[in-house]
């Protein structure tokens, strides 16, 4: 699932380009662990470990690979796009 996320994120933020299926992997996993420390109080959701189909499980992780990207754009490029 992590790939899915990170691919997903990925085409949101216009950086498919510029990245492979293992960095998709990267930021999708990472970007799940980072969404479920920010976000997993609010949107609730099954454990990263336990429930990883749980629809709120999916959410977090897509919005934390996403903010994950968003810093890496603003790192990189030094603005979001």
């Amino acid at each position: 699932m992590g790939g899915i996320m990170g691919w997903l994120a990925s085409k949101v933020m216009n950086r498919d380009a510029s990245m492979g299926i293992f960095w998709n992997i990267v930021v999708g996993c990472v970007g799940s662990i980072l969404g479920r420390f920010l976000l997993g109080q609010f949107i609730g959701g099954g454990q990263l470990r336990g429930d990883a189909f749980d629809w709120r499980t999916l959410v977090t992780a897509f919005i934390g690979a996403l903010i994950l990207l968003a810093l890496a754009n603003l790192v990189q490029r030094g603005r979001l796009r």
